[in-house]
This record gives structure tokens, sequence and C-alpha cells, in this order.
């Protein structure tokens, strides 16, 4: 049985894909800013703060990291309302997004911390600066530089998983390529253009994140 393939559909269906990818970007954007924050800040509470702290850190890294991510979608979105707690879709993707890719990223900028040498951070205390002070100007910066590769790598998985949140009826871009393939009956040319998509939008946020990583963190980042 032949099969002929058709792009006709694709010059009407070209708004829906560039709706569904800026969604997509939006998607990632904020979970790469509030996921890296907080991963900033359970990374120091674990090595730094009270063990009451540190032991709760650890629990939600290791349910994070060890239930699937749609699970944890499905908790947010339909869990929540049970205990009176509605989000909006958008706000629910977000939300369990950020969650889970900090929950890597703890582990991440963790490791960028404890590459540090303890002697700077002695010296630095020596010479009079507050441990907040010697935490932001001294250990993060050569930190970041340490795990940026490592990081530009989880928010690209990250922005891949955010296909999952389709599931939710959040109008990125798989879910637009759902509703295309279901109105043109046309899977594989739909889904294969998807797939460049994708493919591009991963190549464009890794030199993004690269580029703006040499100017932020200096020419020592690759």
């Amino acid at each position: 049985m032949g099969y002929s393939l058709d792009f006709g559909w694709l010059a009407d269906a070209t708004g829906a894909i560039a709706r569904g990818a800026a969604m997509t970007i939006l998607l990632i954007a904020v979970t790469t800013l509030a996921g890296t924050f907080l991963s900033i800040l359970g990374a120091a509470g674990r090595r730094n703060g009270p063990l009451l702290l540190k032991r709760a850190i650890g629990v939600y890294v290791e349910v994070m990291r060890n239930t699937p991510f749609l699970v944890q979608l499905f908790f947010i979105f339909f869990g929540l309302p049970s205990i009176g707690i509605r989000l909006d879709p958008i706000l629910a993707a977000m939300l369990a997004m950020t969650l889970n890719m900090a929950a890597y990223t703890i582990e991440i900028v963790g490791a960028g911390l404890d590459a540090v040498p303890r002697g700077q951070t002695e010296a630095a205390l020596a010479l009079g600066l507050r441990p907040r002070q010697v935490f932001v100007k001294i250990v993060l910066p050569q930190a970041l530089k340490v795990i940026f590769p490592a990081l530009t790598s989880q928010i690209i998985i990250m922005m891949l998983e955010s296909a999952v949140v389709s599931q939710i009826a959040v109008r990125e871009l798989t879910y637009e390529a759902d509703m295309l393939q279901a109105r043109t009956f046309r899977a594989f040319e739909t889904y294969f253009v998807v797939t460049i998509v994708y493919l591009a939008l991963s190549m464009g946020l890794r030199r993004l994140l690269v580029s703006g990583g040499r100017r932020a963190l200096g020419a020592g980042v690759s």
C-alpha cells in the first residue's frame, strides 16, 4: 500500500505551529529562571542550612527525581483541586516544570559549589566579607562556570519534556501538533515538521545559553 507525502496543509498550519512554539519558549524561559533560582537556594541550603532544612531539601530532591514528571504534573493539576487549590493549566505546567527542574539542578549546582576550593571561602572571610557576600561574589560565579555545560543540557531536556504538558491542554507545540494531525489525518507529515521545529528550538536555545553564559561568566564557558 503506497503513501504519498502531502505538505499542502502546512501553509494554513504555520500560525498554529508558531503559537505552539511560542508557548514552549515561554514555558522554558519561566522554568529556567525560576528553576535555576530555586536550585541555587536549595544547593546553598543543603550545604549551609540547619539540619531540618538539609533533610527537607534532600527528601524533595529524592521524591522529584524518582517519580515520573507526568505524575507530578497530574498531582498539581488534578490532585491539588481536591484540597481547594485550583491552578490555570499554564500556571500548573510552569509550576510542575520548575519543581522538576529544580530537583535535578540542585544536585548540579551543589556539585559546582563543592568544586570551589574551600580556601577561597576562608580567605574571603578573613578579608572581612560577610558569608552572603562570599557566596554571591566569590563562590557562586565559579560554581556556575564549572556546571554551566551540565546546566545547559538540563535546560534542553526540560524544554523537550515540556511536550508532556499537552496532557493538561496547554497549547504548546505538541498540543498543536496533535490537533493538526487530527484535522488533516497527516500524522507523518505533522510530526515530521514538529520534530524539525523541536530540533531548531533545541539548537537555538543551546546557542543562546552558551553565548549568554560566555558574556555573563567569562570566556571560560564552553
